[in-house]
């Protein structure tokens, strides 16, 4: 019986921990793409709110009509973002459970590919981009913030479970 609690105290601790890492890392994803708007005064990317209203007219969920759906498509857009954000960071917790070592390079590294392609993945479904036909500068202005992501988000996951093999380098 202890057993089972202590089973069901752990898998709440990760569950936590995922969200809190996938929030915090999703703030570090963010100020990095801001940053690069500020340091090369481009604009935001409109691709978030156009995979929000198509998704909507895959699910056939009204929006409403004109200025309101492009509202509800601005506002959904970045949500999208959070959730991706949230989901893999508790994805991360829950299978670095399973790890012993893992070198706090290598986490961040993983944990950034696996959000890069987790946002990017469903855009590409979508049509909404080719990632192939991405120039450098495309790629450094998803790779980076995304790497950001990563060892943000696998830093707190190990703070908060209470693992110190990143922060020693060993298990």
């Amino acid at each position: 019986m202890k057993r089972a609690s202590a089973g069901r105290g752990d898998l709440s601790r990760r569950l936590l921990a995922g969200a809190m890492a996938g929030a915090a890392g999703t703030t570090a994803l963010n100020t990095l793409s801001y940053l690069d708007m500020i340091v090369r005064a481009r604009p935001a990317s409109s691709l978030p709110e156009k995979a929000a209203g198509r998704l909507a007219e895959r699910l056939h969920a009204d929006l409403g009509e004109g200025e309101h759906a492009r509202n509800r498509e601005q506002g959904l857009g970045p949500m999208l973002g959070i959730a991706t954000g949230l989901g893999v960071g508790i994805a991360y917790a829950l299978v670095r459970g399973a790890m012993r070592e893992v070198p706090l390079p290598a986490a961040a590294g993983g944990v950034g590919v696996a959000a890069s392609v987790a946002s990017n993945a469903p855009m590409t479904t979508l049509r909404l981009t080719d990632p192939r036909k991405w120039g450098l500068s495309g790629w450094l202005s998803d790779i980076i913030p995304h790497l950001g992501y990563g060892l943000v988000t696998a830093a707190v996951v190990e703070a908060m479970t209470g693992r110190d093999s990143i922060r020693r380098g060993r298990r």
